[in-house]
């Protein structure tokens, strides 16, 4: 996280407490990043507002510029505006789309989520950061080359946000659930599961230096468990992260941090593993 020069922050008009500005002055105010302010729409004139929050943010020492911008939809907005101005991250507040709509349509936020190719922080709460408990989110049971370095990331930018914020880190992992029919017998029984996925737990904890007290691993499907232990340590932030899957999908984020997008309480940073952000750049430029 030090090493982001820009931060794109989206900013809603019609919101204007700004909670994406709040933790975007928090980030950069460490990292000394710029920050570029976007509104996304084509319709009214919001330069008065933006020049008011340039001029005011100058006045703190920020680095800043601002931009109104519109291309066909949000998600494709901010993420042409992204690539244009290469911001290293994107942050923007998360606002729930109802139940309904969310059946019918595939919410912008979602989309988000899938196709920017840099990391995303959904900001879904007032609270502070600081002090506060920050949870990484791993697949210790996904040992391959690709979760390996994402396992990397998602741990260092734990520890960059825990360091900001003067929080702690914690880890948790999801173990799956005992199968009768599965083949391995290791994989049949509770105790045998847990203990295989504890072992595997030990050289993970010893090269990120995860103490036992800040590790949660817990039976059941990673969507259900990753809000359970957010709720619990009542994290600030929870960082999580998607790999590819196969053939075209491989754009596209794996479910579980869109399910969960809204069943956390904490602000959300959604990482990607090199490989999809260098596919969706492609993608992005072939536009």
């Amino acid at each position: 996280m030090q090493a982001i020069r820009s931060i794109l922050v989206v900013m809603e008009p019609q919101h204007p407490e700004g909670l994406a500005l709040k933790r975007a002055k928090l980030i950069a105010g460490v990292t000394q990043s710029h920050l570029h302010l976007l509104v996304c729409d084509k319709k009214g004139d919001h330069s008065a507002w933006l020049n008011d929050l340039s001029s005011s943010l100058a006045g703190e020492g920020f680095s800043v510029s601002t931009q109104q911008s519109w291309h066909d939809n949000q998600h494709q907005t901010i993420i042409a505006v992204q690539q244009a101005e290469g911001c290293g991250l994107v942050i923007k507040q998360h606002l729930p789309d109802n139940p309904l709509k969310k059946a019918i349509l595939t919410p912008e936020d979602w989309k988000l989520l899938r196709y920017c190719p840099g990391p995303v922080l959904m900001v879904k709460t007032e609270r502070p950061w600081t002090g506060g408990n920050i949870l990484a989110a791993v697949d210790v049971g996904n040992a391959d080359g690709e979760h390996r370095t994402l396992h990397a990331g998602i741990i260092s930018h734990g520890y960059d946000i825990a360091g900001l914020a003067k929080g702690t880190l914690h880890v948790t992992t999801a173990h799956p659930t005992p199968m009768l029919s599965a083949a391995d017998p290791t994989f049949q029984l509770k105790e045998t599961i847990e203990a295989r996925y504890r072992e595997q737990c030990r050289s993970f904890q010893a090269e990120y230096d995860i103490s036992d007290e800040r590790l949660h691993v817990l039976e059941g499907p990673a969507d259900v468990v990753i809000p359970q232990v957010a709720h619990q340590l009542d994290a600030a932030v929870t960082v999580i992260g998607t790999v590819a899957r196969t053939g075209l999908s491989g754009a596209l984020i794996g479910n579980t941090a869109e399910v969960i997008l809204d069943a956390l309480e904490s602000d959300v940073l959604v990482l990607k593993p090199d490989e999809i952000i260098a596919h969706l750049e492609e993608l992005v430029a072939q536009r």
